[in-house]
């Protein structure tokens, strides 16, 4: 069986807002899930965190455009909350105190049967639930 990962969303707008300082790293792991080395899952809620940005500077067809490139991402799954996530994210959020974003990526990649979650929050390190990786 082939390794899952989960992804905060984070990796991916290093990637669509081509951040200088992160690019290369958030790259090599797209192309690992692009490729399906690598499926991933990223939680639906990333998609508001990614479509914020260029909505907040007018930029609907850069949010347009944000929308149907990764709707049509290879191998990346972006999936809704269900009541599982919701237990599972309560639980983290207060076990560990962290946001509630950030509990519904991590629990959404648990409940999709991930076995790493890779973000660049080092606060989630903190989880023991599943393996944390930094970018």
């Amino acid at each position: 069986m082939e390794q899952i990962i989960g992804i905060d969303s984070v990796i991916l707008i290093y990637l669509l807002e081509r951040n200088q300082q992160y690019l290369s790293s958030a790259k090599s792991v797209l192309e690992a899930v692009e490729s399906g080395k690598l499926p991933a899952v990223m939680a639906s809620i990333g998609m508001i965190e990614i479509l914020t940005g260029p909505k907040k500077q007018g930029r609907f067809d850069l949010a347009r455009y944000y929308r149907e490139y990764l709707a049509s991402f290879p191998n990346l799954t972006i999936k809704n909350m269900n009541e599982s996530v919701v237990e599972l994210a309560s639980d983290l959020c207060a076990c560990y105190n962290i946001k509630t974003a950030d509990a519904i990526h991590v629990a959404t990649a648990i409940d999709f049967g991930a076995e790493k979650f890779i973000t660049n929050d080092k606060e989630l390190k903190r989880v023991k639930e599943i393996r944390v990786e930094l970018l």
